[in-house]
């Protein structure tokens, strides 16, 4: 039941879409209290450091602590029944105890930057629920069922059974995974798939619910309940992998059990002994108080904070978007890639790349500004990304194109049109060269055979172009190839002893072409969004530390799977988006190795910082043990060793900080997978 578009009508119109539903940031109360205590810290400040009386300033300050400090140190309070000593808490008791020696300033400062992290986490969480729920809203919220007599009926698409008949009428999306039983079309399954082009449809093919049909109308027999569809799976995974993705820490945080739990017995130790041997109350407190000021874990951890927070600043000037701390000392882990296709290492946008008129002996053909010609000038009404791109190579040689009169348009076949004069027909080889109304010419049509077959060896979508029912060329669609995407794979290879694995939906020869293009020899092709996941989790079985590169709602469960994830920010989907621990904003491709080198830089530069501290804490610690540490002193101890650390970190702050972390790429044997559009004459037998 084929559905021919025979004039440009107006599509009917149908209601927007609903606004992605997202966490708004002071819906949030972590976000909230921290915004309290900063704007109160940022009051008390000026007039602190102003020298204005205690009254002015010591207020704000106290306000600060309690609205910045309650949360975390509640938080802590209550993991303490678990038997668990969280560092949170020992921040909120270190920050009261620098305001107990005087350092009211220093510990307010501890405070707002604890709560300012704890409100970018819960952000963070908030943001990529939503983009859980709002990947549901791909799904139509109803669809239309066929009765047994014959007859229609909307009903929630949730409320469909295996076994009943859907109608998909043009431009609607499919309301549930299910097989066609009758009607041709194009379905754009980008969102599930990844492929750049839509796939025809006919009798006995597979479709998935989410997918948005062409211009021609299906009837779909239900196969999946809605809640085991492509796109429900697709929610379960993202959130299955959130939810059993191991917990992630900072390098100090991963021994802040055994080191929190001694410096408090050893600072009630140092308090309690000495007082039970008749030491003078004042004495002995001071002594405690010195030393958990001096062995506080503040140091360490601003240690490791300036590194990974200055390499995040960076990798923002340039376009990267790190989530976290966490994320960022992850990258620099990283020891196997996994990359997808298309949007990824590909534009993400069908190009035209060959031109192929049909001429040899005895056989004269058009030019190839003619064929551009021609072949513009039908599709030009068309809406199908294979007619843009066509249209769009005419428009960039500035070829005039004449109005095309009858137009129509046959889903799975192509379009006709009448051009000059001369009725023009666009579209797949199989139909317009094998099919009922196949050309009589036989040499034209294997010349066209022979260029269709040579294009699609070499991973392009051949398109046939026929005049008056006579093939007079082929043309050649690909995907163009990323500028960088040869250096980045090879830059990667350098970074990791093993070249990336390619992940994608797309078929087989398109991935191992691109493959071979950039030096990638690993090809999983074909893949649905949970088999990306498998070769995930393969890596991870493996004992590898896997980064995945992706733009896709096909992606995200991979991205959410994987140890570090990175969007593609420009074409990126929001699920992936939001899934990710990174999005490379500008959308190049080569910032993915350099923010990986930048993160081993920081890495280098923590395990400095914590050499640079522990000395620092252990000279002091045994200096108040065996002598007698002067208060004051401990404090500018404990404080310069803070500045050294924090300046040291600075030094990732630097624009030669990012050259010097971008790797040497490997030269590799590739070739651009989309050259500009190659005119060459396909010759006749």
């Amino acid at each position: 039941m084929a559905s021919t578009l025979t004039e440009t009508a107006p599509p009917p119109v149908r209601p927007a879409a609903a606004p992605p539903r997202r966490t708004r940031v002071l819906a949030l109360p972590e976000a909230r209290w921290a915004l309290a205590a900063l704007a109160l810290f940022l009051v008390a400040l000026p007039a602190d450091l102003l020298g204005t009386p205690a009254w002015a300033w010591g207020p704000l300050y106290a306000a600060t602590y309690v609205t910045g400090g309650w949360e975390p140190g509640w938080a802590g309070l209550k993991a303490l029944k678990d038997r668990t000593l969280d560092v949170d808490l020992l921040m909120v008791v270190a920050a009261l105890g620098a305001a107990a020696i005087g350092q009211v300033l220093d510990g307010a400062l501890l405070i707002v930057i604890f709560a300012t992290s704890g409100a970018l986490e819960a952000l963070a969480t908030a943001r990529t629920a939503d983009s859980v729920r709002g990947l549901l809203d791909l799904a139509p919220a109803t669809a239309t069922r066929l009765t047994a007599g014959g007859g229609e009926e909307t009903v929630p698409a949730d409320a469909l059974a295996v076994g009943e008949v859907i109608l998909v009428r043009p431009g609607d999306r499919i309301g549930a995974d299910g097989r066609v039983l009758d009607g041709e079309s194009d379905v754009d399954q980008a969102t599930i798939t990844g492929e750049p082009l839509p796939v025809a449809k006919r009798a006995g093919d597979e479709v998935f619910a989410g997918t948005v049909n062409g211009t021609g109308a299906l009837r779909v027999r239900v196969e999946r309940d809605p809640s085991d569809s492509v796109i429900a799976r697709i929610v379960k995974l993202v959130e299955e992998a959130a939810e059993t993705k191991a917990p992630t820490q900072l390098f100090i945080e991963k021994v802040e059990q055994r080191y929190s739990i001694a410096m408090v017995a050893a600072t009630l130790a140092l308090f309690a002994i000495p007082l039970a041997l008749g030491e003078e109350l004042r004495t002995t407190l001071l002594r405690a108080m010195t030393f958990m000021i001096v062995a506080s874990p503040c140091a360490v951890v601003l240690a490791t904070m300036p590194p990974l927070l200055s390499a995040m600043a960076n990798a923002g000037r340039h376009g990267v978007l790190v989530k976290s701390a966490v994320v960022m000392e992850r990258l620099g882990q990283v020891d196997a890639v996994a990359l997808d296709k298309t949007g990824t290492l590909t534009e993400g946008t069908p190009r035209l790349t060959e031109l192929r008129p049909l001429s040899g002996p005895g056989l004269p053909g058009l030019s190839e500004r003619e064929l551009l010609t021609l072949a513009a000038a039908a599709e030009h009404p068309s809406e199908h990304p294979l007619a843009r791109a066509i249209v769009a190579a005419a428009r960039a040689r500035s070829l005039p194109l004449p109005d095309a009169e009858d137009f129509a348009s046959t889903p799975g076949l192509g379009v006709t049109a009448t051009v000059g004069g001369r009725a023009v027909r666009v579209g797949a080889p199989a139909r317009l060269l094998d099919g009922p109304a196949a050309p009589t010419d036989a040499t034209r049509r294997d010349a066209a055979r022979d260029a269709v077959a040579e294009l699609e060896g070499a991973g392009r979508t051949a398109v046939v172009v026929l005049a008056d029912g006579v093939p007079v060329g082929v043309l050649g669609v690909a995907d163009r190839l990323r500028p960088d995407a040869a250096g980045t794979v090879a830059a990667l290879t350098a970074l990791t002893d093993a070249a990336p694995v390619l992940v994608t939906g797309d078929n087989e020869p398109a991935a191992r072409r691109l493959a071979a293009d950039t030096g990638i020899t690993d090809v999983r092709a074909g893949l649905l969004p949970q088999d990306k996941v498998t070769a995930v989790r393969e890596l991870q079985a493996a004992g590898h530390h896997v980064l995945v590169v992706g733009d896709g709602v096909n992606d995200a469960p991979a991205l959410a799977a994987a140890d570090t994830g990175v969007a593609m920010g420009r074409a990126g989907s929001d699920l992936a988006l939001e899934t990710a621990d990174a999005v490379v904003v500008r959308d190049e491709l080569a910032a993915v190795p350099t923010v990986v080198g930048l993160s081993r830089a920081a890495r280098r530069l923590v395990a400095q910082n914590l050499v640079v501290a522990g000395a620092f804490i252990a000279v002091l610690v045994a200096w108040d043990l065996l002598g007698t540490l002067p208060l004051p002193l401990g404090v500018a101890g404990h404080e310069g060793s803070t500045v050294i650390v924090g300046l040291n970190g600075l030094r990732l702050l630097a624009e030669t900080a990012w050259q010097r972390a971008r790797p040497a790429a490997a030269p590799v044997n590739a070739r651009p997978a989309a050259a500009p559009v190659n005119a060459r004459p396909a010759a006749a037998p």
